[in-house]
């Protein structure tokens, strides 16, 4: 599994514990829902400012994004 993929799985992971559509999460980030889809899928090299905005709006610090046991293989 590539950095892509975790960190889809991770943006996935908040955002089902947060109980969020794609298109909810999407909204909330300020990104189209497509564009969260290809991101969850690995489907997308996503920039650091466009991951701030998914973080934010999955309401987590970055520390906590990425302390996850996603990262840790």
């Amino acid at each position: 599994m590539d950095i892509k993929d975790k960190v889809g799985e991770r943006i996935r992971e908040l955002r089902h514990e947060l109980g969020l559509s794609q298109e909810a999460l999407g909204n909330k980030a300020g990104v189209d829902r497509t564009y969260v889809t290809d991101v969850e899928n690995g489907r997308r090299n996503v920039s650091v400012e466009v991951l701030e905005k998914l973080i934010k709006a999955l309401e987590v610090s970055f520390q906590d994004f990425f302390t996850s046991k996603v990262f840790r293989s």
